[in-house]
């Protein structure tokens, strides 16, 4: 009898260790890829070349949490070209705003992985500062000089505005539509001058070149660092509808094994590694990931289609 509570007992013991390395091997698995290597490409909010030097470190930190795969990352120098890069599969993680996610989604299968996450701004203090909340949305904004006799959203007719290239939901598509609404169709009655970076947008208003500019809330913190003075020199004229943050997207084709490990990886590498937190947070601003789904950015599409009636 003694004998057969020993087996019994020595069974189980050795059930619950096979158990423990099954399920601690399925775990490191998981964070490895079957893909020789893994191309990751950014969209310009700022100058390129600013952007390249900042994002280079991630090639490491991502590649380590997928168990050495080799990675590498680069600038695009447009939304248009990250699309086109995965639809051809030269690029398999695009970090893409809503309106370049629906495109590429539409046209090529593009997946969103992840989704961004920012402390909101606090608009009531006008200085570019946060809140304590998270949050998986932002708004657009018109600036203008703080000195300017622009008033109302009514008197940017005939005057030139700084904008982002036409598939940049604050750089371009929001406002226009909103503004719209308002009353105001900027297509035909203003004169668009095309810019590379929000920052480049504030930097056209302080500079004089335009009257205005369409940028992301708060764009101005991309150049307070070098113009002190940017809150006190410009305003808010008016804010955009709520906008759904950046994606993560994967390209399609990359198995659901290794959808979960990027994600797994990317999750670490922006949310609690303190290197990958503040690159995220130089670049775009962000906080940390979540989790997504396309329905997400249905008032993506909702707006693309007034973009068009407006034309």
């Amino acid at each position: 009898m003694l004998k057969k509570m020993l087996l019994g007992t020595a069974m189980t013991l050795a059930a619950t260790a096979t158990a423990g390395v099954v399920t601690s091997t399925s775990a490191d698995a998981a964070s490895k890829v079957d893909m020789k290597e893994v191309n990751v490409q950014f969209v310009p909010s700022s100058q390129a070349d600013k952007m390249e030097a900042k994002t280079k470190p991630l090639e490491k930190l991502l590649s380590k949490e997928l168990g050495g795969v080799p990675v590498h990352v680069s600038v695009s120098t447009d939304y248009n070209t990250v699309v086109e890069a995965m639809g051809s599969k030269k690029v398999d993680l695009g970090f893409l705003p809503p309106d370049p996610y629906v495109h590429a989604n539409d046209k090529y299968g593009v997946k969103p992985l992840l989704q961004s996450e920012r402390y909101d701004i606090n608009d009531k203090k006008g200085d570019g500062s946060s809140t304590d909340k998270l949050v998986d949305s932002y708004r657009a904004m018109v600036v203008v000089k703080d000195d300017s006799k622009i008033k109302d959203v009514k008197d940017l007719k005939g005057k030139s505005i700084a904008v982002q290239g036409t598939t940049s939901d604050a750089g371009y598509i929001f406002p226009i539509v909103d503004l719209k609404k308002d009353g105001v169709n900027v297509i035909k009655d203003s004169k668009l001058v095309t810019v590379k970076g929000h920052d480049q947008g504030v930097m056209s208003v302080l500079n004089g070149d335009t009257d205005a500019a369409f940028i992301f809330n708060d764009a101005r913190n991309l150049v307070k660092k070098d113009n002190k003075d940017v809150f006190k020199k410009t305003r808010a004229l008016t804010y955009t509808e709520e906008i759904p943050n950046d994606t993560i997207s994967v390209r399609k084709g990359v198995s659901k094994h290794d959808q979960e490990a990027l994600k797994k990886a990317l999750k670490k590498v922006a949310n609690d590694d303190k290197e990958g937190k503040k690159i995220m947070h130089d670049v775009y601003t962000w906080e940390g990931v979540t989790d997504t789904k396309d329905s997400n950015f249905d008032k993506v599409r909702d707006y693309q289609k007034k973009l068009e009636d407006i034309k």
